[in-house]
């Protein structure tokens, strides 16, 4: 039995997550496309853009990582 589906394969409620996740990921863009217009005139130095985009990496490996960890736990019952 493989785990993997096709898109054809999902039932209402896998369309609906799957609406519903875009719909937050294009709220998200927006609020930020949004937040960044409303600083006006501020201007981050080169060490502030890196500082910001280095962060956003950390947090994403970060949780990426931790959720891994979780997999990991729940399939080889590590958990007690």
């Amino acid at each position: 039995m493989s785990i993997r589906k096709s898109f054809a394969d999902l039932s209402k409620a896998g369309w609906l997550a799957l609406f519903i996740l875009l719909a937050f990921l294009i709220v998200s863009l927006w609020f930020g496309i949004v937040g960044c217009r409303a600083l006006g005139d501020v201007e981050l130095t080169p060490f502030g853009w890196f500082a910001l985009i280095a962060g956003s990496f950390v947090t994403v490996a970060l949780g990426g990582g931790l959720m891994a960890l979780v997999f990991y736990s729940s399939r080889h019952d590590m958990h007690r």
